[in-house]
């Protein structure tokens, strides 16, 4: 099995930005007389909308919802596919609850199942019994979006484990015609998803063999992201080299910090692409993305992991405050709608931020600054809530200050910078300091302001001044807006108990032999704490576990650290075995775990058969990566449906 995430091989284009529906509309200003001159990569068109879009969901929702799987192997019958409720209507109103200003739906994932009623395969939604092969749920949930006033877009893996002519020339015209019949039939799509994993193990039309790839040279990536802009002009590709948005080289929703929007032109590395590289020549900007479940696919047994609202606050601050968009997974359950937890969270979450930025209040200040460039890069500029204006300083000027003089009885803990992108990414380094009793204070020191920087205090200040110091800069600054407010906390919801009933409580089982001590950690349900040891060499990890009884067992499940540390890594792979006495035991199969080091999701795993179990062994030979550690955060079992 190919282990590398679907973002992974991205050695091939850059994703255009994304385009909303909902997102504002860039009006051209007149130029002022005496306008700085950009500096280094600036962005396009597509792209200057794209990162005034902020937030969006991922909608994936497929096979894998109904088979439990996050990689389908591309055998999977249509026949599975029959939500018994689907309710387009309700998936798009929890992310627009959650402050979603579009959707990314998942028409075809690495299975090769098509949610559209294509004539381009059998493989696809006219052969299920959803509708009687009448649905088409590409045309519902984008008609849902445009009715909630979110705009509509697209993933497409480019990886197809079901077609026969997968890593040959025949599925280059298959995946083109699915691209034109996806970009024409939709209306005006945001953005255009290609996933980066390509290329393993799969159905094949019935080959079941591994299939090989280079990507770049297979898919010819600029080709492709030609032809997605013949016919969308607007909608930005992710992610390969040569599209306008990048990977932010993780699923668990941190960007760097800094995070600049710049990288080389060169095939994406994951250890720039987390940061970006200061002054390089692409603007290829981060997508940070993450799933409010620790999955892309719903799974009943993660009904009591959802996120929390006050985890989803930290996404905010770890990718829309560094400047990137953040991207929430939120998937759709067998019914064909957002659980109501998943639900309650994303209202907490969204009422939150929308309080926290009701109120500017910076408004009613009074801006002035060391150097102004002239009338129309007044300080003032940075109050006028117009993007298009901005103020500077005068050519040579690079490390100038701005003061906000601010009425009385004014405290906030949130800051909002924002440089105008139109001219590049100026700032490199800068300050943000308040008059407290007459003494000023240094409140932050940050590199990178791009999109935005929103910082936020330990606590609310009542300040009499508040200024931005600049550091560190190459060129004049051009900063369209500061802006202060008072966050919100968001309302806590509490977790429900899961509803899938074939999930077993590991809480009572025990460790009777382990690589090394503190397994039982892996049975407390508490993803935060992790078994770590040695990387296996020679001898594999391996921990024997007794259920205390017997269970009628048709699989186990592994989820790694969500949080991994540093030189840490999942296992590649396992070889499970089970017995009933302790004594004699039975091979329950071996096989390795898809996309384990990246999406760091739990891991479902049936047996060849269900058995009768009390004692399950698990091996592990090898870490997913090289790492000098191992890193488990839980085990668990099921049993049969």
């Amino acid at each position: 099995m190919n282990d590398l995430t679907r973002r992974t091989l991205i050695s091939s284009g850059i994703a255009s930005g994304l385009a909303v529906t909902a997102a504002p509309t860039l009006a051209k200003p007149a130029t002022p007389s005496g306008t700085p001159a950009p500096w280094g990569a600036t962005p396009s068109k597509r792209q200057l909308v794209w990162h005034r879009r902020e937030r969006y969901a991922f909608i994936h929702f497929s096979i894998n919802t109904f088979t439990g799987r996050e990689w389908g192997y591309g055998d999977e019958s249509p026949d599975l596919f029959n939500p018994t409720d689907f309710d387009p209507d309700q998936i798009v109103a929890a992310a627009r609850a959650g402050g979603m200003t579009g959707i990314v739906l998942t028409a075809k994932h690495h299975d090769g199942f098509c949610l559209w009623p294509t004539r381009l395969t059998e493989h696809c939604i006219r052969n299920a019994p959803y509708k009687g092969g009448k649905g088409d749920i590409v045309g519902e949930i984008e008609r849902a979006a445009r009715r909630a006033g979110l705009s509509f877009g697209l993933y497409l893996s480019p990886w197809d484990r079901n077609h026969p002519e997968y890593g040959r020339q025949g599925y280059i015209d298959y995946f083109r015609a699915q691209i034109v019949e996806l970009c024409t039939r939709y209306g005006e799509l945001f953005e255009f998803w290609f996933d980066g994993a390509n290329g393993g193990d799969g159905y094949y039309g019935g080959a079941r063999e591994t299939r090989k790839i280079d990507a770049p040279a297979y898919y010819k990536w600029p080709e492709l992201i030609a032809l997605v802009h013949k016919h969308q002009p607007m909608a930005c590709t992710f992610d390969p080299l040569g599209a306008d948005i990048r990977w932010v080289g993780n699923e668990d929703g941190i960007a760097g910090d800094p995070c600049w929007p710049t990288m080389p032109n060169h095939p994406y590395v994951q250890s720039e692409g987390n940061s970006g590289v200061r002054g390089a020549p692409l603007w290829w900007p981060a997508e940070t993305n993450t799933s409010i479940r620790p999955g892309w696919f719903y799974h009943a047994d993660e009904d009591a992991k959802v996120k929390s609202p006050a985890r989803l606050i930290r996404f905010f601050d770890e990718s829309v405050a560094r400047g990137t968009n953040m991207h929430l997974n939120l998937p759709p359950d067998r019914r064909g709608r957002i659980a109501n937890h998943d639900v309650a969270v994303l209202k907490s979450f969204g009422d939150a931020i929308r309080a926290s930025f009701a109120t500017d209040l910076a408004q009613g200040a009074v801006a002035s600054a060391s150097h102004v460039r002239g009338p129309a890069f007044a300080a003032s500029k940075v109050l006028d809530n117009d993007r298009e204006t901005y103020w500077s300083a005068p050519d040579g000027v690079t490390t100038p200050t701005l003061t906000l003089d601010l009425p009385p009885n004014r405290s906030f803990d949130l800051i909002r910078l924002r440089e105008y992108l139109a001219l590049g990414v100026r700032v490199t380094r800068f300050a943000v300091e308040a008059e407290i009793g007459g003494q000023w204070q240094r409140l932050a020191t940050h590199e990178c302001i791009g999109a935005q920087r929103i910082i936020r205090l330990p606590a609310p200040i009542a300040a009499r001044r508040v200024r931005l110091v600049i550091l560190d800069a190459p060129a004049c600054p051009a900063i369209s807006e500061v802006s202060l407010f008072r966050s919100v906390a968001p309302i806590d919801v509490a977790p429900p108990a899961s509803s899938d009933l074939t999930v077993l409580s590991p809480r009572n089982w025990r460790v009777v032999t382990a690589t090394a001590p503190g397994a039982n950690v892996m049975l407390d349900n508490d993803v935060s704490t992790v078994w770590t040891v040695p990387a296996p060499t020679a001898t594999p990890v391996s921990v024997t576990l007794d259920l205390r009884e017997a269970f009628d067992l048709a699989g186990f499940s592994l989820t790694p650290a969500r949080h991994p540390e540093k030189d840490t890594a999942p296992p590649r792979g396992y070889r499970a075995e089970t017995s009933t006495d302790g004594t004699t035991w039975i091979a329950a199969g071996e096989g390795e775990f898809p996309n384990i080091a990246y999406a760091l999701a739990t891991q479902r795993v049936p047996f060849t058969t269900p058995r009768s179990v009390r004692y399950l062994r698990l091996s592990f030979a090898t870490t997913a990566l090289p790492a000098a550690k191992m890193a488990i955060a839980d085990i668990g079992a099921f049993t049969r449906g």
